[in-house]
C-alpha cells in the first residue's frame, strides 16, 4: 500500500483544520443547529423537516433563544434551497449564533461536504456542533490488529492509521517450572498445561471481542511474543476462525508481552507494513534525525526560517509537516509608511499585532493586507520546487519530535547547502 498523494494528504488537513474551528463555537444557550443531509435524501424532504422545527421553535421561553434559533432555521433553509439535491457524499450545515464575550454574539455558518458518504440525515440544535460523524472520517482508514503473548502475559491492541493502541492486558497465573520428581512430576506439569490452556482460551475470548466487531475493517492482525508459545497458540487454532484466516504470516519474536511489546511488535512488522504511512513517517525522520545530529553539513533543514530558506534555493527533497500546525502566513501592512511585512502566526496572535506598532516607523496603523493557510502554503510552495510534501501525524512518536522539537516543519534535502545559506548554526534543537 502506497502513501496518500500530497493533494490527498492537504485535503485530509484542510477537512480536520476545518472541523477544529468548526468545534470551538460555543453557544450562549441551545442555538447552534447541526444538520445532515445524506446523498439519498430528498431536499423537499428536508425543507418540510426545517419548516416543522422552524414552527416548533415559536415555544422556546426565552425571547433571545427563539430569535436566535429561528434566525438560524430560516438562514438553514435558504442554504439547503441552493442544492437541486444533495452532493454524491451529502452535505453537513452548521448555522447559529456563538458567544463572543462580554454577553455577545455572532452569527456564523460552514457548509461540509464530507469525504465520505453520510448514511443518515441527522437535526440537532444544541450549545456546541455536533460533529461526531464528521471527526469519525478524520482517522487513517488502516487498522492493524496487534497481539503479543507469552505463557505468563498478553496484551492486545490496535495499531489504527499511525498510533498504537494497548486495549487490554492480562496476566496468566500459569504455574513456573518447579523441582520436584516422581509422581509429583507428572501431575504438576497436567496442571501447568491445563492452567495454560485455559489462559489460550480466554486470550481467544478476547480477542475475538475486541477484533470480530471490526473484522470488516482489520487489514490483518499481527501476532508476536519470545518463545514458542505464539506458534503454538496459532497452530492450535485458538481464535476464532475469521480471526485465525487474518493472522499475517509470519509471526513475529518480540522481547516484551506488555504496551512496550505492541510498540516492538510495529517495529519487527516494518517490512509487512511496509508503506504504510507509520512506517513511511519512522523511516522519514530516523533519516532526518540521522542528518541534523551530523558535525559536517548535513541532508537536512528545520525551522520556518531555515526550511523557507532550502525551499527558495530548490534544495528541499522531501518537505516534512506537522499536522498539528495551525498557523497562518499573514501580511501586514503600515498606512503611515506604506511599509509591508510578512508574519507566521496563530489566529490569536493576529489582533495583537494589528493593535501594536509598525516594525519600522513605530505608528499603531497596521492593517492586514493578505492571509494564507501556512500549510496550504508550504503544500503550494514545494509544488513550485519540486519537492515532495508530507504531513506527519502529531499522535505519534516521531510526529512529537517534529512538532515539538523542530518548530513542525522540517526538510530532507538534495544535496548539503553551504553555511551562509543558513539563519543560524546547523544542529540539533537544544
Amino acid at each position: 500500500m502506497s502513501a496518500p498523494a500530497p493533494d490527498v494528504q492537504l485535503a485530509r488537513y484542510v477537512f480536520r483544520r476545518k472541523l477544529d474551528e468548526i468545534a470551538q463555537s460555543r453557544g450562549r444557550a441551545t442555538e447552534l443547529i447541526s444538520l445532515y443531509v445524506s446523498p439519498t435524501r430528498q431536499i423537499p424532504d428536508v425543507l418540510s423537516y426545517l419548516r416543522n422545527e422552524y414552527a416548533q421553535s415559536s415555544n422556546i421561553k426565552s425571547r433571545t433563544t427563539r430569535k436566535n434559533v429561528m434566525w438560524a432555521i430560516d438562514s438553514l433553509m435558504n442554504r439547503v434551497r441552493a442544492y437541486k439535491a444533495p452532493p454524491p457524499n451529502g452535505v453537513a450545515f452548521f448555522v447559529g449564533n456563538k458567544a463572543v464575550g462580554a454577553d455577545k454574539s455572532e452569527p456564523v455558518t460552514y457548509i461540509l461536504e464530507p469525504p465520505e458518504p453520510l448514511n443518515t440525515f441527522l437535526y440537532r440544535c444544541d450549545s456546541t456542533f455536533y460533529l461526531d460523524p464528521l471527526l469519525s472520517m478524520v482517522h487513517e482508514p488502516d487498522l492493524w490488529g496487534l497481539l503479543v503473548m507469552d505463557r505468563a502475559e498478553m496484551t492486545i491492541g490496535f495499531l489504527r492509521g499511525k498510533r498504537t493502541e494497548a486495549l487490554r492486558n492480562k496476566q496468566s497465573m500459569v504455574p513456573s517450572k518447579h523441582g520436584r520428581g516422581g509422581q509429583s512430576a507428572h501431575r504438576f506439569e497436567r496442571l501447568i498445561e491445563h492452567a495454560a490452556h485455559d489462559f489460550f482460551v480466554r486470550t481467544a475470548e478476547i480477542a475475538a471481542e475486541l477484533f470480530l466487531p471490526k473484522k470488516d475493517q482489520l487489514k490483518g492482525i499481527l501476532l508476536g511474543g519470545p518463545g514458542a508459545t505464539k506458534e503454538f497458540f496459532y497452530h492450535e487454532a485458538y481464535l476464532h476462525y475469521e480471526l485465525q484466516q487474518k493472522v499475517v504470516q509470519p509471526l513475529f519474536d518480540v522481547g516484551y508481552t506488555d504496551e512496550y511489546g505492541l510498540k516492538e511488535l510495529v517495529e519487527k512488522a516494518s517490512q509487512t507494513l511496509h508503506g504504510l504511512e507509520l512506517t513511511e513517517e519512522k523511516r522519514l525522520m530516523r533519516r532526518l534525525m540521522a542528518e541534523v545530529r551530523r558535525a559536517e553539513a548535513g541532508l537536512a533543514a528545520y525551522g520556518e526560517a531555515d526550511v523557507a530558506r532550502a525551499l527558495e534555493l530548490n534544495s528541499v527533497d522531501t518537505l516534512l509537516i506537522s499536522e498539528a500546525l495551525r498557523r497562518q502566513r499573514v501580511t501586514f501592512r503600515c498606512t503611515a509608511c506604506a511599509q509591508e511585512f510578512v508574519r507566521t502566526v496563530s489566529d490569536a496572535e493576529i489582533d495583537p499585532i494589528l493593535d501594536g506598532p509598525c516594525p519600522s516607523c513605530g505608528q499603531r496603523q497596521v492593517t492586514e493586507v493578505a492571509r494564507e493557510d501556512y500549510v496550504e502554503g508550504l503544500f503550494r510552495r514545494a509544488a513550485e520546487s519540486g519537492a515532495t510534501a508530507r504531513l506527519v501525524s502529531g499522535e505519534s512518536e516521531e510526529g512529537e519530535i517534529l512538532s515539538k522539537g523542530l518548530g513542525g516543519i522540517a526538510a530532507l534535502l538534495r544535496y548539503p547547502l553551504p553555511r551562509t545559506a543558513w539563519t543560524r548554526p546547523a544542529g540539533p534543537p537544544g
